[in-house]
Formats: structure tokens, C-alpha cells, sequence
């Protein structure tokens, strides 16, 4: 896959290496999801003791692997944004450890600013899509998504496309290992989910580019609103609206999706109007 990408931008033959490093990713993810709920389940995080597990896996990434917010006594990492987001996580499920988390935060009142608006409203300047434009019950913005350097990284192993990496191959199983760089793209998923269960179908994010331009390949793609700004590294504010990407993902990740709604949701039906509070207060199913 890192061969063909090359060629992805090229004229002439740059659509036909997109369709088919979609067709690829598509085929590979539709066995992912066949495994996936073996390894890894993604979870709500509905209580406190599951929000503080949250606010730790938070701290060992963006204060002691990244060194993006100082370290504190608490080793946790939280911000007034918490009291008003859903989170969720995925369990690696054979080890108990957390394996990665995401929060989708919202706002309760017109004041409520959303963090994309109270720190990075300069990254915005498309002049049709912007968080003022859009009922504040119906915005939200993904934020905090933290993946450990243990299942962000895959020790070279017999799967094409394997990176290198820290993790040992002796302490995972080979499924497992092929499941690992997928875990970002679920809690992406789980994210968005969340944003359609609760009806707060337009999102907002600060994502590196090149990430934005990776998840487009499998038709999570998000609408870039101005150019990269410097925030915690060269990052652009980008959009995506729910109900779009349900109807526009690749029949594979279709499946995978679906692994992930029905891990977080259960046997409920997506039409299901659940408020933000239900999962802050405790909500499951």
C-alpha cells in the first residue's frame, strides 16, 4: 500500500490508484471486522471509575509519550471540556489495558464554545462551514484521541504494509497485531457514531493533513475549512457530517462500523434519540 500511495496525486492514473488502494483497505478492513471484536471492544465510558482509566491513558500520551501537556500529581490528564463530552475507549481485551480513547465533546448553551472555536477559530476560513453556522445542539468536535505507543506502532511482521515499531510479536498474536492500526480509525468511527446516536451530526476536528488525506482512502472524509496552523504541530480544522460518512464508507468499513456500533450500543436502533447527558449520567444499554 505505501508503494501504490506514491502515485496516488498523479495525473492520469492518480483516480484509478485511489479506487484501488480503496478496493484494498475495503477487502482488508471487512476481515478486520471479522476479528476485531476478539481483541479490542470499544466501550462508553459511563462512569467515573471508567472516565478516570480515560484521563490516565490521556496522561500516559500527551504528558509522558508526547509531552504535550505538563505532567501533573494527579497522572491524570483533564480539561474543563470533560464535564461536557462523551467519552469512549477500546479495550485490548486480553491484557486489560486501554488501547486507545477518544471524547466527543458538545456544548449545552450558546456560551458553551466548542475548543476549536475558543483556541483555533483562525484555522477556520471557509465562509460556508463554521460551528456559528449550525444549531449549538446539533455541533460537536472530536478531541483527545490517544492511542499508547505499545498498539500505535507494529513491529515488522509477515503482513505487507507492516511498519516498524516497539511492540514484541512474541506478546501478540499475528491477528492481533494486523488489527492494532485500525484502532485509530475505530475510535474515529466510535466518534462519529456517537455524533449520529446523539444527533449532533456535524463535527469539527484538528487533524494533521496527511491523516485526513489516509482516512479519505476509505471514505471517512472530512472537508478541510483553512490551511494547517501550528497546534501541537502543523494541524487544520476540518469537518464531516455524520450522515454523510455513514452513506459513503467503503462497503468493508461498512462492516467494521457496524462491529463498533454494536459494541457501544448494543441492540439498539441508531434511530434511538439518546441525549449527551444519558452517557455522561451513566447511560447504557
Amino acid at each position: 500500500m505505501k508503494k501504490i500511495s506514491q502515485f496516488a496525486n498523479a495525473p492520469v492514473i492518480g483516480g484509478v490508484v485511489k479506487k484501488a488502494m480503496s478496493a484494498v483497505a475495503s477487502k482488508d478492513a471487512r476481515n478486520i471486522s471479522e476479528h476485531f471484536s476478539k481483541f479490542l471492544m470499544p466501550t462508553i465510558a459511563n462512569t467515573d471509575a471508567l472516565r478516570d482509566e480515560v484521563y490516565k491513558l490521556r496522561y500516559q500520551v500527551y504528558c509522558e509519550e508526547l509531552s504535550f501537556e505538563e505532567p501533573n500529581a494527579t497522572h491524570q490528564e483533564k480539561d474543563g471540556f470533560d464535564e461536557h463530552s462523551i467519552h469512549c475507549f477500546v479495550r485490548h481485551l486480553s491484557s486489560g489495558n486501554l488501547a486507545g480513547t477518544v471524547r466527543l465533546i458538545y456544548s449545552k448553551s450558546q456560551q458553551q464554545l466548542l475548543p476549536i472555536e475558543q483556541f483555533c477559530s483562525h484555522a477556520i476560513t471557509d465562509k460556508q462551514i463554521y460551528p456559528g453556522r449550525f444549531a449549538r445542539e446539533e455541533i460537536c468536535e472530536i478531541s483527545r484521541l490517544a492511542v499508547p505507543a505499545a498498539f500505535r506502532k507494529r513491529a515488522i511482521d509477515k503482513f505487507a504494509g507492516a511498519a516498524t515499531g516497539a511492540i514484541d510479536p512474541s506478546t501478540f498474536s499475528a491477528t492481533e497485531l494486523r488489527c492494532f492500526p485500525y484502532i485509530a480509525i475505530c475510535l474515529y468511527m466510535s466518534a462519529v457514531a456517537m455524533s449520529f446516536k446523539t444527533k449532533r451530526y456535524y463535527g469539527f476536528v484538528m487533524m494533521e493533513p496527511r491523516l485526513a488525506k489516509s482516512l479519505s482512502y476509505v471514505g471517512i472524509k472530512f472537508h478541510q475549512l483553512g490551511d494547517p496552523v501550528d497546534y501541537h504541530g502543523q494541524r487544520a480544522a476540518y469537518f464531516i457530517d455524520s450522515r454523510e460518512l455513514r452513506a459513503n464508507l467503503s462497503g468493508g468499513y461498512q462492516s467494521l462500523l457496524q462491529s463498533v456500533e454494536h459494541e457501544l450500543f448494543g441492540n439498539l436502533t441508531l434511530e434511538t434519540d439518546v441525549k449527551p447527558d444519558e452517557f455522561s449520567l451513566g447511560w447504557s444499554v
